[in-house]
């Protein structure tokens, strides 16, 4: 009986140790190509399969699905986009799926396995930018990750909200 316990929670741990993007996809993914590559000539990598994330910019709906822009973060090794404020620049990922726009929310971090299909031209900002575009195969959309405000924090017993502050004593 220890033994199937300890099998179980073996099990348990090494499922939350899983890469963001499913065995399968992710052996097929070309990880030769840097996002770099990509940026300065997305029409040479057409029909590849690349694993990328980083942060959610805006999610549209649109008569194909869903198009979401995407600030482009470097992942670790668990495939999740890092705290970091490098970026490659941009990205626009098309999904047949229609994503709730409050789900795949600006601010939220996004893996995923996507083939390139070329580029597109839009503006950002007062410039004219050029956005590589990929079409998802397989999402990972991650957690909200607490912020220090939401951790539990000490509290003075000798407050009383209703004084705003000041102490009658």
């Amino acid at each position: 009986m220890k033994r199937l316990a300890v099998l179980y929670c073996i099990t348990l741990l090494l499922q939350g140790c899983a890469y963001a993007i499913s065995r399968d996809t992710a052996a097929q993914a070309d990880k030769t190509i840097t996002f770099k590559m990509l940026q300065d000539n997305p029409e040479a990598f057409a029909g590849k399969l690349l694993v990328l994330g980083g942060t959610i910019d805006q999610t549209i709906q649109t008569k194909e699905g869903s198009v979401i822009e995407i600030v482009q973060k470097p992942l670790d090794y668990w495939g999740k986009p890092k705290r970091t404020d490098s970026s490659g620049g941009r990205f626009i990922l098309i999904s047949a799926r229609r994503l709730d726009v409050l789900v795949y929310a600006p601010g939220r971090q996004i893996t995923v396995a996507a083939e390139v299909e070329g580029t597109r031209s839009k503006a950002l900002g007062e410039t004219e930018y050029s956005y590589p575009v990929l079409r998802a195969r397989e999402l990972k959309l991650w957690e909200l990750e607490r912020r220090a405000s939401d951790s539990p924090r000490w509290i003075d017993p000798l407050y009383d909200p209703n004084t705003s502050g000041r102490h009658d004593w």
